[in-house]
């Protein structure tokens, strides 16, 4: 079965009003026009009907998506709509926004293009995020107060962090009553850490240590278990792991895609295409071409040799790497950027391959347990 969801990670504007030590982005003024997002979305799904590729769901990032105004989603919401429709094709959308610029007028757009539900970060404690010229315990409460505000709204706000060394300090128990306890939060993810584009004092502490931060995740996946997992709380990436080691559906982060250059782009609003956010706004060597100067996206990405180096790199690293592997299936080898950030080269594991492999064997074993227990139940 051939792809069945294209995965777009759009960001229409380089803006940003956040000033986070750790971001891997070159921040710039621009913006995509409406008018040359039309070109882009036709070109976007010209390709998934030369592909066959019924779905697409684009992931609107940024710099910082609220730069831009809601009534400039609205009629991108129906440019992209008609656009579909007239492919036969289906589109859904996601919107991850830092919350700085949320007010009240972002409610329609929110409810009616992102089905209420908007992804936004914030890591605990934090030590990089903040706005410009201020400091954390600013972005703090601006963050907080908005994601109340949301809230309040009826918007259901799910929360991305990021590990760093006082989170491995103050532990997975007190990580997750901060969230879920203090804060109210009832899905958040957790993503490991890499140094990404230009290199600074913030990021030579990524990767954090292995052994340490493995022991967190693993501690984090038990208090979940314990505490969170049948009072329906979602953490990522332990309920997506959970599900499948107990052979139903779910949804696996990018980080382990069998081949993201089959499923992922992102364009930049210059228009500019590469395998993710990170590669189009760090890395222009391993840019796939500029979607505004071709005639056809599919013809583009087949001629791209930096597109070519993603789909060599999973059986490369099974050659060398990865054969005996038992998650090899389940893994791929992990995350090209996160290798590329570190290594200097696709063609190496990801750095957190041991962390990801005591991940698998603990939620292997915590889904054979209550699958024990389920059939004791039914035979009872």
């Amino acid at each position: 079965m051939g792809t069945q969801v294209f995965s777009l990670i759009l960001l229409p504007t380089l803006k940003c009003n956040a000033d986070c030590d750790y971001c891997f982005e070159d921040k710039t003024n621009d913006r995509l026009s409406l008018e040359r997002l039309q070109v882009l979305i036709d070109k976007v799904l010209d390709h998934l009907v030369e592909k066959d590729i019924p779905e697409l769901l684009i992931h609107w990032q940024g710099g910082e998506v609220m730069t831009l105004p809601p009534s400039w989603f609205a009629r991108a919401y129906a440019l992209i709509g008609e656009a579909a429709e007239q492919r036969g094709r289906v589109v859904s959308h996601g919107l991850q926004t830092n919350m700085i610029g949320y007010s009240a007028r972002w409610d329609p757009v929110i409810r009616e293009m992102f089905d209420n539900v908007i992804s936004t970060s914030l890591d605990y404690p934090n030590l990089y995020r903040r706005r410009v010229g201020q400091t954390v315990d600013d972005y703090n409460g601006v963050w907080l107060d908005k994601v109340r505000l949301a809230r309040a709204a009826g918007i259901e706000v799910g929360v991305i962090a990021v590990p760093n060394a006082a989170t491995l300090a103050l532990g997975a128990a007190g990580f997750y009553n901060h969230f879920v306890d203090e804060l109210g939060i009832r899905s958040f993810q957790v993503n490991t850490p890499f140094p990404g584009g230009e290199s600074n004092t913030a990021k030579g502490l990524m990767p954090l240590g292995g052994d340490t931060l493995g022991r967190f995740f693993i501690e984090l996946a038990e208090v979940w278990l314990a505490r969170g997992y049948q009072q329906g709380v979602r953490l990522g990436p332990f309920d997506e792991l959970l599900a499948y080691f107990s052979g139903t559906h779910c949804v696996l982060p990018c980080i382990w895609t069998d081949d993201c250059a089959n499923h992922i782009l992102c364009i930049d609003p210059r228009g500019n295409v590469a395998q993710c956010d990170c590669w189009v706004a760090s890395y222009p060597d391993y840019w796939f071409g500029n979607i505004f100067e071709c005639d056809s996206l599919s013809t583009m990405l087949a001629g791209s040799a930096a597109r070519e180096r993603f789909h060599q790199r999973p059986m490369a690293l099974v050659a060398r790497d990865c054969i005996e592997c038992d998650y090899l299936a389940l893994c791929h080898g992990g995350c090209p950027v996160r290798a590329f950030s570190v290594h200097g080269t696709l063609f190496e594991k990801d750095p957190h391959c041991a962390l990801y492999k005591t991940l698998f064997g603990h939620l292997a074993s915590a889904a054979a347990r209550m699958a024990r227990v389920s059939a004791g139940e039914g035979r009872a």
